[in-house]
């Protein structure tokens, strides 16, 4: 490989990391729906001439976005001004996950030779399908969720193809805010194109290819380091549920081998259950669980970037074909998150079983309501979309996340919320209990309350995590079942709603209240420092109750100070070993807890 000097190599990462930035800022700014605008539901990446990632947002998004566009348009017959668009999840092969997200390409050239790629996606408002908003449990094939794009032109040396643009956008239900979304993230692409260009324009093609080579090349070595130093070779297999598939009540799992012999990975999920029949199927690229490892491994290095060199690093990913995370087609998958995250802590799970417990407890999957509000004297509908936070799983360093939605997006102020949808917000709290405890604490869930202002309403809801809370590590407690939605509490004709279902009817008054779950927790809660508990208990994130309980810690009858000869007693009388994981009250070993202590819906395999 050819190198260049280290300061012209940090002088392009500086510049690929603004030009990305750049790209950012222009969705945020010009974008029009919620999802995009407040919620940051988009993502940007720039690639080397190959179609091998270079600089990608730290997310484990899929790393092939080029793949499915070069078997349709070869690198050779692209032209200046050419602009490629896709939201298929089969046809590019789990590029995009679900069919909201749709996908712009940018080939940039220099000196009319084509040099690089720049990409731009985002989550789409509403793009036809079986309810508002594209994504419903109740979807059981792809053809219910909205319509699709294979790769196709959507600019051909600079000319809009004005036919497909509106075709696309008769079969959304909010046309002129998807058109606006899609303009914004095609200008993002564009911008992209431009500042790589200048890049070229600067360095010279020479330098900056090689400036790409060797950032992925030190991503690569960085992340074979770590698995060199951090998993003794061996195998090690892990196991996790999701609650159901939402039409029925089978209750999926997604398991992984993790095999290291020598300098070789393999990631082997081929024991994970057989395809849903509900939305849940994830189309798993190998990208993603090596994007999921290589941001996980190397994040305490900050110049290591995500791109294609945590592919490299990896030896193998394995699949089964028709399994949850590579399902047949038609397939849905439009809640594919809830198994995204699945894969996620299972991976952690492997991980924790290599290194002795220094790994990540699992997390909560983010949870996202539809809220279909119509006014009957107009005859209209507006459609809330909102993603609640959950709590993170605790680290081997620091406690679990509490009140986040995802790691790259953001929560809805209360302020927007009211203003923009048909609905009133009446609380937003911490969801007290909800992460597990530890030496390190899970991270908290919250609590909204939702008021129908219209004249009725239809929600569809996604809450996971309640048969199967988030488990804990090393001697930290899996997460409570605790996350619930209600309608009406604590008022005559109160109700409790299936946690993914759709179709549930409202009317003008009902109040909404929707608990998310939390994190699990890392090591022995008996380790917590009693002045931190305390600070929970004073701060609410943690009851009286359960500090007496979980943690050992007796405070005195003001409830603002530690009883100290008293908690030293309670946890001397307590102290004892603790198994690796921890999930429903049992503390177990291995890939998963007894049967006995699992729901009977999850015997079932």
């Amino acid at each position: 490989m050819k190198k260049i000097d280290p300061v012209t190599l940090e002088l392009v990462k500086g510049a690929i990391r603004s030009a990305r930035q750049e790209m950012e800022a222009l969705i945020e700014r010009t974008s029009m729906s919620p999802f995009i605008r407040e919620k940051k539901d988009y993502f940007t990446a720039l690639y080397d001439v190959r179609g091998n990632l270079v600089s990608g947002i730290h997310h484990s998004v899929a790393g092939n976005l080029l793949d499915c566009v070069f078997e349709h348009y070869p690198a050779q017959a692209m032209r200046p001004g050419d602009l490629f668009a896709y939201n298929d999840p089969y046809t590019s092969h789990g590029a995009v996950s679900h069919s909201p997200d749709m996908v712009f390409v940018s080939p940039v050239f220099h000196e009319q030779r084509l040099s690089a790629f720049a990409v731009s996606w985002g989550h789409l408002w509403d793009i036809g399908g079986i309810m508002p908003g594209s994504i419903s449990p109740d979807a059981t094939d792809n053809f219910q969720e909205g319509i699709v794009l294979p790769p196709v032109k959507m600019y051909s040396a600079g000319e809009l193809n004005e036919e497909l643009f509106r075709s696309f956008l008769r079969n959304s239900r909010f046309p002129e805010m998807v058109r606006g979304d899609i303009k914004a993230i095609m200008g993002s692409c564009r911008l992209g194109r431009q500042r790589m260009e200048e890049l070229f324009q600067r360095f010279g093609s020479d330098t900056t290819a090689t400036a790409f080579d060797m950032m992925i090349h030190q991503s690569e070595a960085a992340l074979r380091q770590a698995l060199e130093t951090t998993v003794p070779d061996g195998s090690y297999s892990f196991r996790d549920y999701l609650d159901s598939d939402a039409v029925t009540d089978e209750s999926p799992w997604v398991q992984v081998n993790l095999q290291k012999e020598g300098g070789k990975v393999l990631l082997d999920f081929s024991g994970s259950s057989g395809q849903a029949k509900g939305p849940v199927n994830f189309i798993m690229h190998g990208s993603v669980p090596k994007f999921i490892c290589g941001l996980y491994l190397t994040s305490e290095d900050p110049g290591i970037m995500l791109n294609a060199g945590f592919a490299r690093a990896i030896s193998e990913v394995r699949t089964r074909k028709g399994s949850l995370v590579d399902p047949v087609f038609p397939a849905a998958v439009g809640m594919r998150a809830h198994t995204k995250i699945r894969v996620q802590n299972a991976i952690f799970g492997a991980l924790a079983q290599a290194t002795g417990g220094k790994a990540p407890a699992a997390s909560s999957v983010y949870v996202i309501y539809y809220l279909r509000s119509y006014d009957h004297a107009r005859g209209t509908m507006d459609l809330c979309i909102e993603g609640l936070a959950v709590g993170f799983g605790a680290r081997p360093f620091a406690d679990g996340i509490d009140a986040v939605y995802s790691v790259a997006q953001k929560n809805y102020p209360v302020e927007f919320a009211e203003m923009e949808f048909g609905m009133r917000v009446e609380a937003f709290r911490i969801h007290r209990d909800s992460g597990g405890a530890g030496r390190y604490r899970g991270g908290c869930g919250i609590v909204r309350d939702i008021r129908v202002i219209s004249d009725e309403g239809v929600l569809g809801i996604r809450v996971d995590n309640v048969k199967y809370p988030a488990w804990g590590v090393n001697g930290g407690q899996g997460a409570p079942q605790c996350a619930r939605i209600l309608v009406n509490p604590g008022m005559p004709g109160e109700r409790e709603l299936k946690p993914l279902s759709d179709r549930n009817h409202l009317k003008q008054g009902d109040l909404v209240r929707i608990m998310t779950g939390g994190g699990g927790g890392w090591g022995d809660p008996l380790e917590r420092p009693p002045e931190i508990v305390l600070d929970d208990v004073l701060d609410g994130f943690v009851s009286p109750e359960a500090a007496l309980d979980a943690y050992g810690v007796v405070l005195k009858v003001d409830g603002r100070s530690v009883d100290a000869p008293e908690t030293a007693k309670l946890r001397r009388r307590r102290a004892g070993k603790s198994k690796l994981f921890h999930r429903l009250g049992t503390y177990y070993d291995g890939l998963e807890p007894p049967r006995e202590q699992m729901p009977p819906a999850a015997q079932s395999d």
